[in-house]
C-alpha cells in the first residue's frame, strides 16, 4: 500500500492510527490535528448526502441519517475530487443496512432524489418542434418502427412503494404522512422543464411505455410491453405526456 493510500485509508477509518510519518509544523500532537482533520473531512462527507438526500434524512431522521451515512462514508469514500454525484451507490447500500430494514421504502426513496439531481445535471438538449412531431406521428405506416430520443433528464422509478407520496409529503413546510400507504406501489416520471425538475405519478403501464421508449425500444415495443402490463394501456394518453413536456428530441422513423 502506498503512503497517499494508507494516508487516505486512515482518514476514513477511526481505527486506524494516524499514519507515522506525520509532524505538526508548531510541534503539537499530529494525532489531535489528524484526528481533527479526519472528522472534518467524514462531516464534510455526510454533509453531501444529507444535502443530496433531504428527504431520506427527514424519514429517519438527522441522528440515525448522520450515522448511517457515516458507514457509508467508510466503505465507500468517494472516488472523485467533485462530490456532486457523490452517494450514487448509496440506495443500494441502504437495502443492505440492517438499522433501516423497518423502512423498506428507504432506498427508493434515495433513489428518486438521485434521479433528481441527475435530472438537474443533465445535458441541455434542444426538443424537436411539435409541428415536425405531428408530421412523423400522422404516417400510421411508419410508427412501429419509430425511435424516440428522450431528453436526458428523463427517467422513470417504479417502486412497491409510495415513493411519489413520501417524497411530496416532504415538499411541504410540516409534512404530514397521515394519508400516505407507504406500502402502494407507485410509478414516478421524473425529468427537468428548464431549469426546475419536476416529479409525477404516472400510472404503471405508462412508466413501462415511458421507460422502454427512453432506452429505445421502437415504439411498438414499448406498447407491446406496456399493455403486457395492463391491456388497457392507452398510447395517445402517454405520447401526449412526452407533447406536453416537450421531451422528445429525435425521431427516427421505421422503414
Amino acid at each position: 500500500m502506498s503512503e497517499q493510500t494508507a494516508f487516505a485509508s486512515a482518514l476514513l477509518d477511526p481505527a486506524q492510527p494516524c499514519p507515522d510519518e506525520l509532524q505538526a509544523w508548531n510541534g503539537s500532537d499530529p494525532n489531535q490535528r489528524f484526528a481533527v482533520y479526519r472528522n472534518n473531512i467524514v462531516a464534510s462527507l455526510i454533509d453531501a448526502l444529507s444535502a443530496t438526500f433531504p428527504v431520506c434524512q427527514q424519514l429517519v431522521g438527522e441522528a440515525f441519517f448522520r450515522a448511517m451515512a457515516r458507514v457509508f462514508v467508510v466503505a465507500q469514500p468517494p472516488r472523485s475530487q467533485i462530490l456532486t454525484f457523490y452517494g450514487r451507490e448509496f440506495p443500494a447500500f441502504i437495502e443492505t443496512f440492517t438499522p433501516a430494514a423497518s423502512v423498506p421504502y428507504l432506498a427508493d426513496v434515495a433513489r428518486l432524489e438521485m434521479l433528481r439531481l441527475d435530472a438537474f445535471h443533465s445535458a441541455d438538449v434542444e426538443p424537436l418542434v411539435s409541428e415536425e412531431i405531428a408530421g412523423v406521428l400522422s404516417d400510421p405506416e411508419r410508427l412501429p418502427g419509430l425511435r424516440m430520443g428522450i431528453h436526458p433528464s428523463a427517467a422513470v422509478l417504479q417502486s412497491r412503494f409510495a415513493v411519489f407520496s413520501l417524497w411530496a409529503a416532504h415538499q411541504q413546510a410540516k409534512p404530514d404522512l397521515a394519508g400516505v400507504d407507504s406500502q402502494q406501489s407507485q410509478t414516478v416520471l421524473v425529468l427537468r422543464a428548464g431549469l426546475d425538475v419536476q416529479c409525477m405519478e404516472v400510472a404503471t403501464a405508462t412508466g413501462v411505455f415511458l421507460d422502454r421508449v427512453i432506452h429505445n425500444e421502437t415504439l411498438s415495443q414499448a406498447e407491446q410491453d406496456a399493455k403486457a402490463c395492463d391491456p388497457g394501456f392507452d398510447l395517445v394518453a402517454a405520447l401526449t405526456l412526452l407533447l406536453r413536456w416537450q421531451i422528445i428530441t429525435t425521431l427516427c422513423p421505421g422503414d
